[in-house]
């Protein structure tokens, strides 16, 4: 799922090429097939997939000669049958594999129906462009027993649909979700620039497309939770004053990812900035906490209330398990800031959601909020983080989102490396701080 421009499309077209003709790259760690396959194309409509998806294939069908320039070889393409009614277009083409035999490719379109896709077997699938949810359910259907694959290339243009919101929302085994903005594109973006291709494109977008068409993500009008912008919220990496104060924030997790987040808090203009960031699933405390102490040991560490629920290989709470390994974990779990005013103590804040929320936007709106951009992860949550229409949240890819929330509602415990410095020499006897 990715923005217009970044190559997705090319991308669909090699790994289609790859698996068709059994030419792996010596790189290669997916899935391979030592046999012919049986490959299904598919898009909107008859002339997108032949001017879009064969084209990538096979060449321009308009140019003569140019069959061969695609992605697929000219000497592995092997006898091809026309599509009735639609002009250069193909029906199937015969692919030479590796192994000896011919792999099969059938091109369809999403407007034939889902009637044009039923009684196929496959072992692969490529879908340029987001399908309706019944093609989408005949191309799983025709995967059944045939330990196939399946891909879709596309920007989300139509918003947050049901195909959409099952990959963002309810992934499942075996799935995945990668996404793509003209950030990671070279030939968009280079040193955090838009090169001018990208602002022709850009220019060209109504306001209201322009973070779909440019970040790959679904439009969520009214349900995005943080509605700004990266061009708002990130800003270049920079040496961090050894005053400013610093703290952890983490999300435990096993098959949701576990996650880190690391805020500095520049007191003069009370402005908050995440520097550093950690997400990783399936991995035991002493993995993370390898990952997170580079940071610095001596920071404090901000963990939700699961943190007290115990770890399966020690049977240790989660918390106990983290510091064990190191981290500066703090004695009691995240809160909100007490308010003084009513006589509230420290920890009688609550753990109110929404509460921290409002804090977190409060400071993105003022201005006080800023990520590095090279946290680009939670830079990808912050963009697809969002309420239902019942306005509750949606609490699935938001463990960074997390990990920074528990580090904000604990702010006021944030501490400096001097201070820190200053009290091992104490504790040392010093009398000079230097």
């Amino acid at each position: 799922m990715a923005g217009n421009g970044t190559g997705k499309t090319w991308a669909g077209g090699m790994d289609a090429a790859i698996h068709a003709t059994g030419l792996y790259p010596d790189w290669w760690k997916g899935q391979r097939f030592y046999h012919q396959i049986v490959a299904m194309v598919g898009g909107n409509t008859n002339e997108a997939v032949r001017d879009i998806s064969q084209k990538m294939l096979f060449g321009d069908p308009t140019e003569p000669g140019a069959l061969g320039s695609g992605t697929i070889p000219v000497d592995l393409i092997g006898k091809r049958t026309s599509k009735p009614g639609v002009p250069n277009a193909y029906d199937t083409v015969l692919v030479k594999h590796i192994s000896g035999g011919w792999s099969k490719i059938m091109f369809r379109a999403y407007e034939q129906g889902a009637k044009k896709h039923m009684g196929h077997r496959i072992h692969y699938g490529w879908l340029d462009e987001e399908p309706p949810q019944d093609i989408w359910s005949q191309y799983l259907r025709a995967t059944i027993s045939m330990d196939g694959i399946l891909i879709i290339t596309f920007t989300p243009e139509t918003g947050l649909t049901e195909v959409v919101n099952n990959f963002m929302n309810n992934i499942g085994k075996g799935q995945s979700l990668i996404q793509a903005s003209w950030d990671d594109a070279p030939h968009l973006v280079k040193d955090g620039q838009l090169s001018d291709a990208a602002k022709q494109l850009e220019a060209g977008f109504p306001a209201h497309e322009r973070e779909m068409r440019r970040r790959g993500v679904p439009s969520y009008g009214r349900g995005l939770v943080f509605p700004f912008t990266a061009e708002q919220l990130a800003v270049d990496p920079f040496p961090i004053p050894r005053h400013w104060p610093q703290i952890i924030g983490v999300d435990f997790g096993w098959d949701h990812p576990a996650a880190a987040a690391r805020l500095v808090w520049d007191r003069d203009s009370d402005v908050v900035y995440l520097i550093s960031e950690y997400r990783e699933s399936r991995a035991i405390p002493a993995i993370h906490a390898a990952s997170i102490q580079p940071w610095g040991a001596w920071i404090p560490v901000a963990w939700p209330h699961d943190g007290l629920n115990t770890e399966k290989g020690t049977g240790d709470e989660l918390v106990k398990a983290y510091s064990k390994e190191g981290l500066n974990m703090l004695p009691f779990k995240a809160t909100n800031p007490p308010d003084y005013r009513q006589g509230q103590q420290e920890g009688e804040g609550g753990n109110s959601v929404e509460a921290s929320i409002l804090a977190m936007f409060e400071r993105m709106e003022t201005g006080r909020w800023k990520v590095f951009s090279t946290c680009r992860l939670w830079l990808q949550e912050q963009r697809t983080y969002h309420r239902d229409e019942q306005m509750k949240l949606i609490k699935v890819r938001d463990d960074l989102i997390s990990a920074s929330r528990y580090a904000h509602m604990m702010l006021r415990k944030a501490t400096t490396e001097t201070i820190k410095r200053q009290k091992r020499q104490v504790s040392a006897g010093a009398t000079n701080w230097g």
